[in-house]
């Protein structure tokens, strides 16, 4: 699988806790294509734990989030505000062992058709073989480049550059069912 290229790239020093290589306490998660969405393959340390040799779950909801977040961002070239999300924890996740996260749309999820700007996606963590340890779904509000830049702190010639970035970004390929609106929920 190909790596896609995420728009916060251009930004030299972004910080995201989930996905920036430039934050020294965050996961530096990295993203591959998946036939059904976006994944990412893990590893965290103890440093992520809560009780000793478990990875503590909320850093599996940032994992889940990361990646159902930025699979949209790629789709639809938009900027995404999560609006919810639920986790549902199967078993423990180990400090120190690989796990895999796939994100996939929500079947009959996509922005902006039907009117509605609210994306559904769903994330399924995987072991080494292929055991689900954590599920997620989640609701997206996806927004153009010019609110999301009212809500976010950038310097002027940053926004520029990820405003661009989001234009051009090449949308994955998508499912053969097709999107369709989530329901309003707010």
């Amino acid at each position: 699988m190909t790596a896609p290229e995420l728009p916060w790239a251009v930004l030299a020093d972004y910080r995201c806790f989930g996905c920036s290589p430039h934050n020294s306490h965050g996961l530096a998660l990295e993203f591959d294509e998946h036939p059904d969405g976006l994944q990412t393959t893990f590893d965290l340390g103890r440093s992520y734990e809560s009780y000793p040799g478990v990875v503590h779950g909320g850093l599996l909801g940032v994992v889940c989030d990361e990646t159902m977040g930025n699979l949209i961002v790629v789709r639809t070239g938009l900027v995404a505000f999560t609006v919810s999300m639920r986790m549902r924890y199967l078993a423990p996740v180990a400090t120190g062992r690989s796990y895999t996260c796939v994100a996939r749309l929500s079947a009959g999820s996509a922005a902006g058709a039907g009117g509605s700007p609210l994306v559904g996606a769903t994330a399924e963590i995987v072991d080494a073989d292929g055991i689900p340890v954590a599920t997620a779904s989640a609701t997206y509000r996806n927004v153009p480049f010019g609110t999301a830049r009212d809500r976010i702190t950038l310097t002027n010639p940053d926004a520029d550059r990820l405003h661009q970035a989001l234009s051009t970004t090449p949308a994955l390929s998508t499912t053969a069912d097709g999107p369709v609106p989530v329901e309003e929920t707010l």
